[in-house]
């Protein structure tokens, strides 16, 4: 199991004033913890990219196969619609969401990054359930293949951690 922290924290100790005060932060370990993501068909070649990462992350966690649930959807418009649906459901202890918007000559990226950028906090806000925004919004496609691509900057593996960690601190926040 992954204990080491993600590369993007940074440490208390640059803080002195922190010195007395409780801090409360999850880690990545997650045993037990029942995962759905919910991943876009388009732009297949890059969701499956960020899928991997997040699905060896998840394993490194200690996440087991049986606790993971895949829901595919056309498109990063429809993620939210599903989003819902799966925190609704309480079957479910954090959502990861995989999409990849990749600007064009026309508006149509605008839209649709930010319909499922509100639809997202709006999920967040009604269940109270971590979800992961793994959703690339990027000006070409190499920048989505970069992304996407094995290794620790992957944004899916990224986005794993940072539902991992989020729904650890409400653990923990739970038991103050």
């Amino acid at each position: 199991m992954s204990t080491d922290r993600p590369r993007y924290q940074g440490s208390d100790a640059d803080v002195p004033a922190l010195k007395n005060i409780r801090t409360l932060e999850g880690g990545v370990d997650a045993p037990g913890t029942r995962v759905a993501i919910i991943a876009t068909r388009w732009n297949e070649g890059v969701i499956n990219g960020l899928l991997q990462g997040a699905l060896e992350t998840l394993a490194e966690c200690g996440v087991a196969e049986q606790d993971i649930t895949l829901l595919r959807v056309p498109g990063a418009f429809e993620v939210p619609l599903v989003l819902d649906k799966a925190a609704a459901s309480g079957k479910f202890d954090a959502l990861v969401a995989l999409a990849c918007v990749v600007r064009g000559d026309t508006p149509h990226f605008d839209y649709v990054a930010g319909a499922c950028t509100d639809g997202v906090v709006a999920v967040v806000h009604k269940h109270e359930l971590p979800i992961a925004f793994g959703v690339l919004t990027t000006d070409n496609q190499q920048q989505a293949e970069v992304r996407a691509a094995p290794g620790p900057e992957n944004k899916g593996r990224e986005a794993v951690h940072a539902v991992l960690q989020t729904l650890n601190t409400l653990r923990l926040l739970d038991k103050v």
